[in-house]
Order: C-alpha cells, then structure tokens, then sequence
C-alpha cells in the first residue's frame, strides 16, 4: 500500500535527482529505492555489529582454542 506524503529537499538534491530521475517512472520511485538501499545498509551495518560484539565477546575463547589447534600441530 502506498501512503502519499510530503518531504522538503534542497534545491541542490533535487537537481542530482531530477538528473536521473528519468531512469525511474517518477521521483517517488527513486526515491522509495534510495530510501530502500539506504535501510538495507543500515540493517547490514547493525547486523556487523552484532556479529562483531559477539566475536568480541567470545575472542578469549576462541583464541584459546586456536592455541590449542596450533600447539596439537606442532606436537604432531
């Protein structure tokens, strides 16, 4: 479902989108897919960063166990 709304953009940002806009039907299309793109790389950003937290978390852990691997190694 679509929702009609209004937003205030500068001059500026409107030339650069007018510039491609043709590319799309409408501004409102382009816009809808920047705003898309954008919030992916939002998601994707905070998904690192829990995925980074959780290593970090565990770092002593695993570097222990890498140790151990390594020491089985060269024992071998």
């Amino acid at each position: 479902m679509k929702v009609k709304t209004s937003i205030t953009l500068s001059g500026e940002v409107l030339g650069m989108i007018d510039k491609h806009h043709a590319e799309f039907r409408s501004r409102s299309e382009f816009l809808e897919r920047a705003a898309r793109a954008f919030l992916a790389h939002l998601a994707k950003t905070e998904a690192e960063r829990r995925d980074l937290e959780i290593i970090n978390r565990n770092a002593d852990e695993l570097n222990a166990e890498a140790e151990d691997v390594l020491a089985y190694q060269v024992a071998l």
